[in-house]
């Protein structure tokens, strides 16, 4: 009897494109877990289309396709990546307003026991990766989500040269202080054994 299909969200919002690419990666990673169904979905915007300059209207123009996400979506999946640039050294609004949404779906602890990963991008190397990450969690545990990072077995993560980006608490990379420096390789293969180990555990954990 085959089993069902395993259901992995990735949620982002992105401003310059580099988080996108990081949830592409985190995505795919978890497509390669046979049986799984993986929905991207971006948060909405809440900057006003007035305040745009040309790079961002070329983002958003480039990420069109891609769906806004809503709470159905969160309670459709087993796993979700939250990924956010940071905003000194937490979420982004964007991400928060997202989450803040929750409230409905807290009451009826409809998210407890699912498995949750953080990925983020900064503009530096030392700008709030990891504070981004953790206190990105701190929600998450309100929300009986079960929490997880990236583990030293992805031996990436003590790759120092070039600058590059990952920890044990999640994916990120350095985007450079114009945000125009892409995801290296090493950030974006972090990215995907992140995008899996949700996937792999949310199979243990659910059993599917």
């Amino acid at each position: 009897m085959a089993k069902n299909k395993l259901n992995v969200l990735v949620v982002f919002y992105s401003m310059s494109g580099n988080v996108a690419k990081l949830a592409k990666a985190v995505a795919d990673g978890a497509r390669s877990v046979r049986d799984t169904d993986v929905r991207t979905r971006q948060v909405d915007e809440i900057v006003p289309k007035d305040k745009w300059n040309d790079a961002m209207k070329k983002v958003k123009e480039e990420l069109r396709d891609i769906p806004i996400a809503t709470m159905d979506d969160l309670a459709w999946a087993d796993g979700i990546a939250f990924g956010t640039p940071t905003r000194y050294g937490n979420m982004s609004a964007q991400m928060k307003e997202y989450i803040d949404q929750t409230g409905g779906l807290w009451l009826k602890g409809a998210l407890e026991n699912k498995v949750a990963g953080v990925f983020t991008s900064t503009s530096t190397q030392h700008g709030g990766q990891e504070t981004t990450i953790i206190t990105s969690m701190v929600p998450l545990f309100h929300l009986g989500m079960i929490v997880v990072g990236i583990p030293y077995s992805e031996q990436r993560l003590f790759a120092i040269d070039p600058v590059t980006g990952g920890s044990p608490y999640g994916a990120s990379s350095v985007s450079g202080p114009m945000a125009d420096r892409a995801p290296t390789a090493n950030d974006l293969e972090i990215a995907k054994t992140l995008g899996r180990r949700i996937a792999e555990i949310s199979r243990k954990i659910t059993g599917k």
